[in-house]
């Protein structure tokens, strides 16, 4: 192998995906020039001058039924790519999140000597904890974009690095609200502008029919406590939108208004940045709101016997990602059965009428997002580049 002209494997497989491996590439880039990038890719890698041996589609499968009726082709589709991988005499092989598929593939590629790196852990760390041998028999670099995630692999002897999360390098450190409220058509100035709150019940359709009734309810009560107080809620997409736009028609009484992508593909972040308050399902929107400097209430609801099998597996005291960086309880978690419409309200109204706390808890974010902000894509490839060079060295 030349060290200036490596050809790489690497697979995304869904829309999060490739705008990280189009970051990467870019940043592998400055290292190697001449590179060549093949494997699966989206439009945004495609860009970047990627090949794509299949289309990314062909990988974005959610759900468990979904996903069952779809194994054979998936299958067929890994042992092809794992096949024209070999084939190319590949120099590293880059798996992009998509655990289930990545993993496989370099398994099936590390035993003939080819690096492999994994972009973006699994959350190995919070469940499974016994998955990790499996991830070090088969990873020789994993890029964590958490600090917790090193200190877990690092604890089990997988080579990793932390790169930061490329949404705190993308989101600025003083997020601009105004101009969040204007897209909206909120008033801006504080002397017109009603206190506001965001209500995200999630972007699956079981989220919104599960969460969404109890966050009307919240809502019913903090309008009694809080007469001027308004309710934004974003809709990711048309059936969402018509989804929300059903369950608020019972309570036409309460001042809510709905956001589609009329407003963009990013209506969910624009709704999130003009609100003063947001209450949102756990999960990777915590992240964003954090970021967007936000004070939140985190909220989660699961069947009961999925309750029981989770309290069983997960290993972490928080499910939240601001309260799982921090390492203490920086916003308040409502889950299962203390997930109800009186507790969010009391932890809504006390954001709302604590101004002092709310300083105290933006300057903590502050601290987490300079901490994330790692440049994830120059930190990576930099990283690779290592791995790469201490094999050709003699």
């Amino acid at each position: 192998m030349s060290s200036a002209t490596p050809v790489f494997g690497i697979v995304a497989g869904e829309a999060s995906g490739d705008l990280l491996g189009a970051g990467l590439i870019r940043a592998l880039k400055v290292h190697f020039p001449n590179a060549r990038f093949i494997g699966i890719a989206g439009p945004q890698m495609l860009a970047e001058g990627a090949e794509t041996l299949v289309p990314m589609e062909r990988l974005s499968v959610m759900g468990l039924v979904e996903v069952l009726g779809r194994l054979r082709e998936l299958f067929a589709v890994r042992d092809q790519l794992i096949e024209r991988l070999q084939a190319e005499k590949i120099d590293a092989f880059i798996g992009i999140d998509a655990p289930d598929f990545n993993l496989r593939i370099a398994a099936a590629l590390k035993p003939a000597g080819i690096p492999t790196i994994h972009y973006v852990s699994p959350s190995v760390w919070a469940w499974r904890q016994g998955r990790v041998k499996g991830i070090r028999a088969s990873v020789d670099l994993m890029l964590c974009l958490l600090p917790f995630e090193k200190a877990f692999y690092d604890k089990h002897a997988v080579p990793a690095v932390f790169v930061g999360h490329p949404l705190a390098d993308t989101l600025p450190l003083v997020p601009d609200a105004m101009a969040a409220q204007v897209r909206l058509g909120l008033p801006s100035t504080a002397s017109e502008r009603a206190a506001t709150v965001a209500l995200l019940p999630g972007s699956r359709r079981g989220e919104v029919a599960s969460l969404l009734p109890l966050l009307l309810a919240t809502a019913k009560i903090l309008h009694a406590q809080f007469p001027t107080l308004n309710f934004l809620i974003p809709a990711i997409n048309a059936e969402r939108s018509e989804q929300i736009r059903a369950a608020v028609e019972a309570h036409d009484a309460l001042p809510i208004t709905i956001f589609d992508q009329q407003i963009g593909n990013d209506v969910g972040r624009v709704v999130m940045s003009a609100a003063d308050v947001i209450v949102l399902a756990s999960g990777t929107a915590t992240l964003e709101a954090l970021l967007l400097k936000k004070p939140m209430v985190v909220a989660y609801r699961l069947h009961w016997l999925t309750w029981l099998i989770a309290k069983w597996l997960v290993k972490i005291p928080f499910v939240s990602l601001p309260n799982l960086l921090a390492g203490r309880r920086l916003v308040p978690e409502l889950l299962q059965n203390q997930a109800t419409p009186e507790n969010l309200a009391r932890e809504t109204a006390e954001w709302l009428n604590s101004p002092d706390k709310v300083r105290t808890t933006l300057a903590a974010y502050d601290a987490l997002h300079l901490a994330l902000r790692q440049d994830a894509s120059a930190t990576g490839a930099a990283a690779i580049a290592r791995l790469l060079s201490s094999r050709l060295a003699p």
